[in-house]
């Protein structure tokens, strides 16, 4: 989706625990040593204190999300018992969870245990308070900033169209904005006709809607097909019979039920989740990765002093978007920056071409790559520079293929593939790399959108640690 209100909300709402959590600390340490009036036999230093325990948030804030404090089914539920009681519970885990971890390894972080119990109660009630806040200030947000809610396209000739239009126009702390209906006048609200489009392509060009509500059952598949060309999200909203938990995730939009479909569960807090890690992660191998780049580019430029070291090359990522990309630069500097047909032209040998496409864009022994730059290409070394694409936000550590523009008329499912940021590498690399046909890299691209998970990302990172040591299908 090219509009998510969703991430800026989870971004506020994980920032907010952090600091609930991080106060319930010091809170905990506070009390111990100035009003808990029996003695105490440690050096109060609160600031060390605060700096150990800092350490320690990521994993209550894995804890939270494991007791799904992160879903949107619990966090914009009408009933805020269910959090609260979740918020108990993640609670007490989180704080056994930190003192597993300071027993095991010896960290000295409670100087006495009665710390941990103060700081546990105090967690619990410095999370539900920043969480109500949050919710408090995201409710005002949408009431008097038009523009932070999703604008919402509804099409079906339905009567739970008339009841969707009228719960979205008077409830606008819902996240949802009523940009226009597609359906006949006695299915629209009259106070509500004004927004009456007469087909969805239409009302998608002049809305710039974010989402789709489909309340009938007709051509589903085109209108489905619509919200993934145009990065929307698409929910369908069921007849009563055939309304089932097995059908997709159900929600509550007003007394509607409507079942979001997603195109990929890299959304909301997942996708916020995985930026962190791109950002964390990717900040530490680049960090890693400076010595040995900055050698390579030294090697570089003793070769060809006058070439350039690095290569960028416009690739396409998340809807549709272009950026540079940049590599370490492989090709002899005569061909640097050329087409294949330019390239092979050049150096008198057009025969080439048809080889080098028909073989999946590759040929062995490529005369264009240089010596370094085969070694730099069967060792991924060339790759390096691609971590500052991901620290800037171009591309994830793991994804599809960055697409090149040209490409684009290879790919049937192409707004699937640019539903998602590209990777450094994915699913396809570690699949085979070149050593599979363009077909297959296709659909293990696909498969990994559209089964995106965590433990998903963590399996590719390993085959690619196992794929780059053993030069698995490099070429």
């Amino acid at each position: 989706m090219k509009r998510d209100s969703g991430l800026v909300f989870h971004a506020f709402l994980m920032f907010g625990d952090a600091c609930a959590i991080l106060l319930s600390f010091l809170v905990g340490y506070l009390i111990r040593t100035h009003l808990d009036q029996r003695p105490f036999y440690f050096d109060a230093d609160p600031w060390q204190f605060v700096f150990s325990m800092i350490l320690m948030i990521p994993i209550f804030l894995v804890i939270l999300a494991a007791f799904g404090l992160y879903r949107k089914s619990v966090i914009l539920s009408n009933s805020r018992w269910q959090e609260i009681g979740r918020l108990f519970l993640a609670s007490v885990v989180g704080m056994m969870a930190i003192i597993t971890v300071d027993f095991f390894f010896n960290l000295d972080l409670f100087p006495v245990r009665i710390m941990a119990l103060y700081a546990v109660a105090s967690c619990f009630i410095m999370l539900t308070l920043f969480r109500g806040t949050i919710r408090l200030g995201r409710s005002f947000a949408l009431k008097h900033n038009r523009k932070a809610a999703l604008r919402v396209v509804i099409i079906g000739n339905s009567k739970n169209t008339e009841y969707l239009a009228d719960y979205i126009a008077a409830y606008p702390e819902s996240g949802f904005r009523l940009a226009g209906i597609v359906a006949g006048a006695r299915h629209i609200p009259k106070d509500l006709r004004r927004k009456q489009y007469s087909s969805l392509k239409e009302a998608l060009r002049k809305t710039r809607a974010d989402v789709i509500f489909q309340t009938d059952d007709r051509r589903t598949e085109y209108v489905y097909r619509q919200a993934v060309e145009h990065h929307l999200l698409y929910y369908f909203v069921p007849s009563t019979a055939a309304i089932t938990a097995q059908m997709g995730e159900l929600e509550l939009v007003g007394s509607t039920p409507a079942i979001l479909v997603k195109v990929t569960p890299l959304a909301g807090g997942a996708r916020f989740a995985k930026r962190c890690g791109d950002i964390i992660f990717g900040g530490l191998i680049l960090l890693v990765a400076a010595i040995p780049m900055g050698i390579i580019w030294l090697i570089e430029k003793c070769a060809n002093p006058h070439a350039p070291a690095f290569y960028s090359e416009t690739r396409l990522s998340r809807y549709n978007r272009r950026f540079k990309i940049y590599k370490f630069r492989t090709m002899k500097p005569e061909y640097n920056g050329l087409s294949p047909e330019d390239a092979f032209t050049k150096m008198g040998k057009p025969h080439l071409i048809k080889k080098y496409r028909a073989g999946g864009d590759m040929i062995p022994n490529d005369p264009r790559i240089s010596k370094l730059g085969k070694f730099l290409r069967a060792t991924s070394l060339d790759e390096l520079p691609q971590l500052l694409n991901v620290v800037k936000g171009d591309i994830s550590l793991v994804g599809p293929r960055a697409l090149v523009p040209g490409e684009l008329h290879h790919y049937g499912d192409r707004s699937l593939l640019l539903s998602v940021k590209s990777g450094l590498t994915g699913l396809a690399q570690v699949s085979g790399r070149r050593d599979i046909s363009f077909e297959e890299r296709r659909a293990l691209d696909l498969y990994y959108i559209q089964n995106w998970s965590i433990w998903l990302d963590l399996r590719i990172i390993f085959r690619t640690i196992g794929a780059v040591i053993l030069c698995k299908g490099a070429k």
